[in-house]
């Protein structure tokens, strides 16, 4: 036991040393690298039909999670409704053929309408994908190896009280698996060993509506790398990732509203938004602190207007562009908030916006595919049926795009 768990520690480490480098090459955590949803692939088109598609696969369950890729094999999981079993699949990206499946089973749940047994996107290394999913009566993280889906190990971060069930994914940094936990029980957010899932730190949190935003890493000019996380009790938080000390704190959300979009960088500004009631109600763009230049976190300046509840932000160059869960996008300018555009493409949205190269793509909730121009100037370029509802979030690695539908995968791009 001692010889393989020295031998994964090495494997960990071999996985950082390897991947760090080549982070923009994967697609390895929800909205890929740092969760910024972006990809400079130029072999997407801005239109197509089902004969397009490299392949299209049913998957056995429903979900809104989304695919996450490494070298030759993707990853995604499903839940059954029935009675709550969580799947995990590996893929080969090839022709979406199984290399192998892992169920878990778990217990049925009360959550809101609107949400799945299966909503959490894993996280890779070079050589395991990891993944988590709740109950009421326990938060579930398990590690497994890519090649075999074997599993390495198991924690159970104790109970998840939600009246709307689980939203948060887990991240990686450096050797460290990094999960949020906010909810209406006790809260706190941890970081894991990745080769053993034994605690190296754990911060407390305040309690007050449960938080389904992932975290992601700010890297200031002269500064060391900053954790980012939102929710309403504490507004926007900055954490040394790797000990968990808190940088700055800024309690900028009103305590009525609710986080589900996760924060985002750009422009050197963190952007982070909450809502209540199916709409966006707040959302602010702050200017982090560094404490080793001795400068202190602000609020640069309050987004008006249609605001994002549930989808994430993404930014192209100076540009940010938010996308409404009623299907209004803006474009800003991310340094000042000036605007640039505003307009309406129609449509409900819970995916997320990506940007491919100089194109937005965005699922709406009855799987219509929404193209437009990541430009200073509004541009619609193409309104594409997936041919069933998706509450997923595109993902793009070595020139294709993978689309997850309610309980379908399909891969665009070179066939």
């Amino acid at each position: 036991m001692k010889h393989s768990t020295r031998t994964f520690s090495l494997l960990v480490l071999l996985s950082v040393l390897i991947t760090a480098p080549a982070a923009g090459q994967q697609w390895t955590r929800f909205r890929g690298p740092n969760g910024d949803g972006q990809s400079d692939a130029g072999t997407i088109p801005a239109t197509w039909t089902t004969k397009d598609y490299a392949w299209r696969v049913k998957l056995p369950g429903i979900g809104c999670s989304s695919p996450v890729v490494s070298g030759d094999k993707i990853f995604i999981t499903c839940g059954i409704e029935e009675d709550a079993t969580r799947i995990i699949r590996c893929l080969k990206i090839s022709d979406g053929g199984l290399i192998w499946k892992r169920a878990f089973e778990s217990t049925t749940h009360p959550m809101h309408q609107n949400n799945t047994y299966c909503v959490s996107t894993p996280a890779l290394d070079a050589d395991h994908v990891y993944t988590s999913w709740t109950t009421p009566k326990e938060y579930t993280v398990v590690a497994m190896t890519q090649e075999e889906g074997r599993e390495v190990w198991r924690r159970d971060l104790g109970p998840f009280e939600s009246s709307h069930g689980y939203g948060a994914s887990p991240m990686l940094y450096d050797d460290l698996l990094i999960l949020p936990n906010d909810q209406l029980g006790p809260s706190f957010v941890i970081a894991l060993d990745r080769a053993t899932g034994k605690t190296r730190w754990k911060v407390p949190r305040r309690s007050v509506k449960t938080a389904y935003s992932t975290p992601c890493i700010y890297r200031p000019e002269g500064g060391a790398p900053q954790l980012i996380l939102t929710s309403t009790a504490h507004g926007v938080t900055s954490l040394d990732p790797k000990t968990g000390k808190q940088n700055w704190e800024l309690e900028v959300f009103d305590q009525g509203i609710r986080i589900v979009g996760s924060p985002v960088v750009a422009s050197g500004l963190i952007f982070a938004s909450a809502g209540t009631g199916g709409g966006g109600k707040q959302m602010v763009a702050i200017r982090p602190g560094v404490p080793e230049k001795g400068a202190k976190a602000e609020v640069a300046y309050n987004l008006k207007g249609s605001l994002p509840y549930v989808p994430t932000s993404v930014a192209h160059g100076k540009l940010l562009f938010t996308w409404s869960d009623q299907g209004v996008v803006t474009c800003l300018d991310a340094p000042t908030g000036e605007l640039h555009w505003q307009q309406r493409v129609g449509g409900q949205f819970f995916g997320s916006p990506i940007r491919v190269g100089d194109r937005l793509y965005c699922i709406s909730r009855k799987g219509e595919m929404v193209v437009l121009a990541a430009d200073v100037k509004y541009g619609l370029l193409g309104k594409i049926s997936l041919e069933e509802p998706s509450d997923a979030t595109p993902t793009v690695v070595d020139g294709v795009m993978y689309l997850r539908t309610r309980s379908h995968l399909m891969a665009l791009g070179e066939k």
